[in-house]
């Protein structure tokens, strides 16, 4: 648990959604990437819930959501499922719309909302990420280097569960220091990193992750190529943010990527790797609070 929050179970698109929430004001979504959950948060989240009503889901798959066997066509955990989740949350929550902030895969979810529930997004915030068919899209050698894990997890089952729940704890330490500026797991507080490991240990959290990744390598890139071609675009104003060392700084000119998707996009760079709100939060809230309050 956050310091300060209080958690729930919401029944939503079929499976239970885990959140936790704190504050009052304007609601804000926050959404957490792999291989993390909601604890990735908790360096930032009790500040912006001095101004919002921060509401802290576990994506399907993560934390203490459920975590369904993937179906034969990548859907289960595509980001359409996974927006819709959070659609049926904010109807569940009685919000109508709300602000929007997501890291890495909860980032991918949080534009997949945008672009699906436009009506349910006020704005958009995106940390350390591109999209999805874009980030396919401009893969070379040094990106497949830092982003095997794309490749490596989107293998047909159960080959990538099996090679990772020989040792999950090993694994999920190496890919979160590897993913650091510092290569240092004390980057995350001990009880962050226990809820990362602990979600590890469980086999079907590790095919949930590896199924997201499956979803990213067929159904989600294909749904944004599809809505590209359409010329389909995000109405939500967009601020975008990444570390100086994390994975869009190294897939050419981020930002103006994220111009061909929105009108009204601003972006920033702050010294980090890819986590951070665990790295850098002073970066993120200052990048964040001026941008949901205005």
């Amino acid at each position: 648990m956050i310091a300060g929050f209080t958690k729930s179970i919401e029944r939503c698109n079929g499976v239970d959604i885990a959140v936790h929430r704190a504050g009052g004001g304007r609601p804000l979504l926050l959404l957490h990437g792999y291989p993390q959950n909601h604890m990735c948060w908790e360096r930032v989240a009790p500040e912006l819930a001095l101004t919002h009503d921060v509401i802290i889901p576990d994506l399907r798959g993560y934390g203490g959501s459920s975590a369904p066997p993937n179906d034969p066509n990548n859907t289960t955990y595509s980001k359409r499922s996974m927006a819709q989740d959070m659609a049926d949350l904010l109807t569940a929550l009685q919000i109508p719309h709300a602000d929007v902030l997501g890291h890495d895969r909860g980032a991918r979810v949080s534009y997949r909302f945008a672009l699906d529930h436009p009506e349910r997004v006020r704005k958009l915030g995106i940390i350390e990420i591109v999209p999805t068919g874009d980030f396919w899209a401009n893969w070379n050698a040094d990106l497949a280097m830092a982003a095997y894990h794309w490749t490596f997890l989107a293998q047909p089952a159960p080959m990538p569960e099996r090679m990772i729940s020989s040792d999950p704890e090993a694994y999920i330490d190496w890919t979160l220091t590897q993913w650091t500026l510092t290569h240092r797991l004390d980057t995350f507080s001990p009880k962050a990193l226990e809820s990362y490991r602990a979600q590890a240990r469980d086999p079907a959290r590790i095919h949930a992750m590896c199924s997201d990744y499956r979803a990213g390598a067929s159904f989600d890139r294909a749904l944004d190529l599809q809505d590209q071609a359409e010329g389909k675009i995000i109405t939500a104003p967009i601020q975008f943010l990444y570390g100086a060392h994390g994975f869009p700084a190294k897939s050419g000119n981020p930002a103006e990527l994220w111009r061909g998707w929105a009108k009204n996009v601003e972006a920033s760079v702050c010294e980090s790797g890819h986590f951070v709100m665990e790295e850098n939060p002073q970066a993120v809230l200052d990048t964040f609070l001026p941008f949901f309050k205005a």
